[in-house]
């Protein structure tokens, strides 16, 4: 029986192969000079003020796919997001430029929360953060507190679809997490932190308020 069959036959009784799943949290090495600005405060006073990021992995039959968010501490929005076939500094970038492009920062003031995966400790990361005016900030070595609203998000979006879905192809997948962030979670999902609305709600009467004030 070849890999093919057995590939179809899997798919037709919804069985997924066991797969190793990589870490997606590299350790740097010699850059341990951030500081942790948030230290598990995930609350802010306006968007644009705390954002976290992360990065999570996506099992599909063609492989893995790696998704990188930026979430907004304001309205807990994801306001950034991209997803590849590969975990490089460049995944991490795009999602951080379509953030600024969806919610404005304030050079000097604006704090970017993360792990300290290599990404994160990048020259490539660093100039990034620089060209937008963005602080950079690292939680600890080993510690999932220190960056738990990534880490919330993560598990809602790997317990309310990734976990329940067999992806033929990452195209599938990145077609199915993208229609999730955008529908499920900004447009819908409830937060009791935020007085029971949604992330775009609370995003868009500030940004509202600041408008008629």
């Amino acid at each position: 029986m070849g890999p093919e069959l057995v590939r179809k036959i899997m798919l037709q009784e919804g069985l997924v192969a066991c797969q190793s799943r990589p870490r997606t949290t590299i350790l740097a090495t010699g850059i341990q000079t951030r500081l942790d600005l948030v230290q598990r405060d995930f609350t802010a006073q306006a968007p644009g003020h705390k954002w976290v990021g992360d990065i999570t992995c996506i099992p599909t039959w063609d492989g893995h796919a790696y998704l990188a968010t930026v979430m907004d501490c304001y309205s807990r929005k994801i306001i950034g997001y991209a997803i590849a076939s590969h975990m490089r500094t460049s995944l991490i970038t795009q999602a951080l430029d379509m953030a600024t492009r969806n919610c404005p920062t304030e050079p000097g003031h604006t704090i970017f929360h993360s792990d300290k995966g290599s990404q994160y400790t990048s020259e490539e990361y660093a100039q990034a953060m620089a060209r937008h005016g963005i602080q950079p900030s690292l939680g600890r070595t080993g510690s999932c507190y220190d960056n738990a609203a990534a880490q919330s998000f993560n598990a809602a979006l790997k317990k309310e679809l990734v976990n329940r879905k067999i992806y033929p192809t990452r195209d599938k997948a990145i077609k199915d997490v993208t229609h999730w962030i955008e529908t499920c979670y900004n447009q819908t999902r409830l937060h009791s932190t935020l007085g029971y609305k949604t992330p775009n709600k609370v995003h868009n009467e500030w940004y509202s308020n600041q408008t008629t004030a």
